[in-house]
């Protein structure tokens, strides 16, 4: 089960957050050595236009992925609302599993 956060991003700015995973049990960080990660963000569940998310994984041992933006794209999302989220696969077994979603809002920029 993934867990919702809902973002803010800014038209026109660079975006970037850390997500620190662990383990819904122990509350340990998540290893994640041998995992890639990715993540989009749409209009819509529904629309088939999406952008992606800039998405490393940082730290493997501590659960740390960041998820990035640059402005030039942030610049080209219509202020309001959202959905997104972050999925990890483990390369040797091609298991996906999304562990994060919810709503991003876009706040219109002023300055140009």
């Amino acid at each position: 089960m993934s867990n919702y956060y809902e973002l803010t991003i800014d038209q026109g700015s660079t975006f970037a957050i850390t997500v620190e995973l662990k383990d819904y049990f122990t509350n340990d960080p998540l290893n994640l050595t041998g995992y890639t990660a990715r993540s989009q963000i749409r209009k819509d569940y529904n629309s088939s236009t999406s952008n992606n998310f800039t998405v490393s994984i940082q730290d493997a041992a501590n659960g740390n992925i960041s998820m990035s933006m640059t402005a030039s794209n942030t610049s080209n999302l219509k202020a309001g609302r959202y959905v997104y989220d972050l999925e990890i696969e483990e390369t040797v077994s091609s298991e996906i599993t999304r562990v994060l979603q919810g709503v991003a809002i876009v706040t219109p920029q002023v300055t140009r």
